[in-house]
């Protein structure tokens, strides 16, 4: 099967539209909204990183697929947040015809005024520059030091700019790596999930 094939049918089963790459928004410190592949997702989904009892913060959410498939999947609180109002927008309109049961938030924020409170996963695809990244840190380091509590923060496909910084903040651990080489044709080594945790 086509990957596209896969995309269309999967958005179909959840009565959502997400396909597609937009750069409309794309600046100096955002990147473009690209949607995490399906088979990614799935991936994720199986790892038992997530369970329903988490509250995941997906930043950059764009059109909300990341948000809508683990809630249906797994069935944990998924927060999307995207500082692009038409991107909320798409989202909200997915949300109404979202057949899951337990409904996304979509918030139009940007990630460095993100105020963290609950949350205890966080995911990233490559949604911004390594200077917004660092304010999203802050407030997700804040939020643990406020109320300590196992924290996991999930990065895919990423920028060798974001893994050298990562490796060298004190406040994270890298603790496993999911491999989705596989479910895609040649051999980019991008093409995994980093998982650090809060120390």
């Amino acid at each position: 099967m086509k990957k596209t094939d896969l995309e269309n049918i999967m958005d179909k089963e959840l009565r959502i539209q997400t396909s597609g790459r937009d750069d409309s928004k794309e600046d100096d410190y955002h990147h473009p909204y690209e949607p995490t592949p399906y088979t990614v997702l799935e991936r994720l989904a199986k790892s038992e990183y997530i369970t329903k009892d988490n509250i995941l913060v997906d930043y950059g959410c764009g059109k909300g697929r990341v948000d809508f498939y683990l809630s249906a999947q797994i069935g944990c609180q998924t927060i999307g947040v995207d500082f692009d109002g038409r991107m909320i927008k798409n989202a909200l309109e997915n949300s109404r015809s979202f057949v899951g049961k337990r409904k996304p938030e979509f918030l139009h924020i940007s990630a460095e005024n993100y105020k963290v409170t609950d949350a205890d996963c966080f995911y990233f695809f490559n949604p911004f520059t390594i200077e917004i990244l660092c304010s999203v840190l802050g407030k997700i380091t804040d939020s643990y030091y406020n109320n300590p509590r196992p924290m996991t923060l999930f990065f895919y496909y990423p920028h060798e700019e974001y893994v050298a910084y990562l490796m060298t903040k004190n406040e994270l651990m890298f603790v496993d790596e999911i491999d989705c080489m596989d479910l895609f044709e040649g051999e980019n080594a991008r093409e995994r999930i980093l998982i650090f945790e809060i120390m």
